[in-house]
């Protein structure tokens, strides 16, 4: 098994590692994620906009991603008809959530043996993959990600949620790449995002404290090149900025869940259909 470099990880709550795909591996995956623009359909269009909670938390469309192939659009990408109101070809924020289990392309790289030996090496057991994204954040428009931990949205007990972050394209200070409090994931959780326990509310998801407001004095920048893999902590407190430049930022990502002894929150916002089960890493 191919030993890597995972030192920062429990110090700093992340671990870059660099050219972790070929550039060719990486590219496949950038042109996987070209298609998934090309075939977007054109009905079921979804925004997805961290500021606005209307734009999504109240939407059936992104509550039903988790077996599926949903795509979400950028705030001011669509007018209230669903119409589009930029270029197709840089209109999407993501795609997911399911890429793993449904594209070949993800799957091949979601489950291929440099991923399963990174989770044997961070003492997984039992990993399956609950979720999977490809982001777009397009010139000038890809929006900002605001400061969150990943256990906020999947939640487990105890916390066992990674993420595997992995740039198609550089990842630079100018672009959008990720910024990091380094040692954040050692102060717990601040705050989750449930489904709504009360009844014929109109908002399907909400926080269950407000989140904390977080100085931005403390982030440190992560600029990586393509074919990178950045392995997060789910306690690590991250975001990334708008991309104001010329240059797109794609990124593939996924999530590791541990399953042994570890409890997946019936109140998360991802639920499979009853009977399904979340791919096992291996």
């Amino acid at each position: 098994m191919s030993k890597w470099p995972l030192d920062q990880y429990d110090v700093n709550g992340f671990a870059v590692i660099e050219d972790f795909l070929t550039e060719e591996e990486a590219n496949e995956l950038h042109e996987a994620g070209l298609e998934l623009c090309k075939n977007a359909p054109e009905n079921d269009r979804a925004v997805f906009n961290t500021e606005n909670k209307s734009s999504h938390l109240k939407d059936k469309y992104f509550l039903n991603s988790a077996n599926k192939i949903h795509y979400f659009y950028e705030n001011g990408a669509l007018d209230d008809q669903g119409n589009l109101l930029v270029n197709k070809s840089v209109s999407l924020n993501k795609v997911g959530h399911a890429l793993h289990a449904l594209n070949p392309t993800f799957k091949k790289y979601t489950f291929d043996e440099r991923v399963k030996n990174i989770a044997k090496q961070l003492g997984f057991k039992k990993p399956t993959i609950p979720q999977s994204m490809f982001i777009y954040k397009n010139p000038k428009i890809g929006g900002e990600v605001k400061p969150h931990q990943d256990a906020t949205y999947l939640h487990t007990e105890p916390i066992s949620i990674t993420g595997f972050w992995i740039p198609t394209e550089d990842a630079t200070l100018e672009n959008g790449c990720l910024w990091f409090i380094k040692g954040s994931h050692k102060h717990g959780l601040d705050n989750r995002l449930i489904r709504n326990p009360v009844r014929n509310s109109d908002e399907f998801l909400v926080y269950d404290k407000p989140s904390p407001a977080y100085s931005q004095d403390l982030f440190v920048a992560a600029p990586v090149k393509k074919g990178s893999l950045v392995v997060i902590h789910g306690l690590v407190v991250h975001q990334s900025e708008l991309n104001r430049s010329e240059k797109s930022r794609f990124a593939y990502t996924f999530h590791v869940m541990e399953t042994d002894n570890v409890k997946y929150s019936p109140e998360n916002w991802l639920q499979l259909p009853k009977g399904e089960h979340f791919p096992e890493l291996y």
